[in-house]
C-alpha cells in the first residue's frame, strides 16, 4: 500500500491517511513501530544485543589466545558491549512511544558499530601474517569503508525535510545494517580455529598468557572438548 500509494502525487492523494509523508518514511525503526512487527522488531533486536556480546566477547577471547592482549583488543571489546546496549534500548523502545529513548540507543548503537570494525580492521591487518589473512583484512577495510559511507549520507540525509532524500536516507541506513551484519559473518574464519583454549582464557579472566595451555597440554586441543568448541565456533 505505501508503494501503490508513492506512485501518486501527494497533492492528489484522498484517504484517512496520506502515506507519502515524512512521517511515514521506511526507516527501520518505523517498520517495527506497531505491533505485531514491533514485536518482532523487539525480539530481533534483543536477540541481536546478546548475540553482539557474545561475538566480541569469543572475539576478544581468540585474538589473546593466539596473540596477545593490546589496547586495540580492549577497545573492539568495549565497543561492542556499548554497540549491544544501544541495540538493547533501539529495541525495546519505539520511536512513535519513546521517541527521546530510542534517538538514544540509536546515537549509542550507530556510532559505536562503526567504531567497533574499524578496530576490527585495524586489528585484522595488525594480526596478519598469511596472505589468506591480508585479504581477510582487505575485504573487511571495504566493508567498513562501505558502512561509513552509508552511515554518513543516511545521518545526512535524514536532516533533510525533503520527502525524496529521507527516502534515500531510509535506503542508506538498510544498506548499513546489513554491512555491519555481514562483517560480523566474516568472524567465521577466525572462530574456524576455536578451541577448549578460548574458553579458559575467558574463565581466567582474559590473563592467561596465549601460550601456556598450547605448548604445554597440546592434548586439551583434542576430544571432546575440542569438538564441544568447534561445534560453538560453527554456531
Amino acid at each position: 500500500l505505501y508503494n501503490e500509494s508513492c506512485e501518486e502525487q501527494l497533492p492528489s492523494q484522498r484517504g484517512p491517511e496520506l502515506c507519502c509523508t515524512l512521517d511515514n518514511i521506511p526507516l527501520i525503526s518505523k517498520c517495527g513501530t506497531l505491533p505485531p512487527e514491533s514485536c518482532f522488531f523487539s525480539l530481533i533486536c534483543s536477540t541481536g544485543a546478546f548475540m553482539v556480546m557474545l561475538v566480541t566477547l569469543l572475539r576478544y577471547a581468540h585474538v589473546i589466545e593466539k596473540h596477545q592482549n593490546c589496547v586495540l583488543n580492549m577497545a573492539s571489546l568495549s565497543t561492542g558491549w556499548i554497540c549491544a546496549a544501544g541495540l538493547a534500548i533501539v529495541g525495546n523502545f519505539q520511536v512513535d512511544f519513546a521517541k527521546v529513548l530510542h534517538y538514544v540507543g540509536a546515537g549509542v548503537a550507530f556510532p559505536s558499530s562503526m567504531l567497533f570494525v574499524s578496530f576490527q580492521v585495524a586489528l585484522t591487518y595488525r594480526l596478519a601474517k598469511t596472505q589468506e589473512e591480508y585479504w581477510i583484512g582487505h575485504i573487511r577495510a571495504g566493508m567498513a569503508l562501505l558502512a561509513l559511507i552509508a552511515l554518513v549520507l543516511s545521518g545526512v540525509f535524514f536532516c533533510q525535510e525533503s520527502y525524496s532524500l529521507q527516502h534515500t536516507s531510509a535506503i542508506f541506513e538498510w544498506i548499513y545494517c546489513m554491512v555491519i551484519m555481514f562483517f560480523y559473518g566474516t568472524f567465521a574464519f577466525e572462530f574456524g580455529g576455536v578451541s577448549v583454549d578460548t574458553l579458559i582464557v575467558l574463565s581466567k579472566g582474559g590473563g592467561l598468557p596465549s601460550f601456556s595451555l598450547t605448548a604445554h597440554k597440546p592434548e586439551i586441543s583434542s576430544g571432546p572438548g575440542h569438538h564441544q568448541a568447534e561445534n560453538l565456533s560453527i554456531l
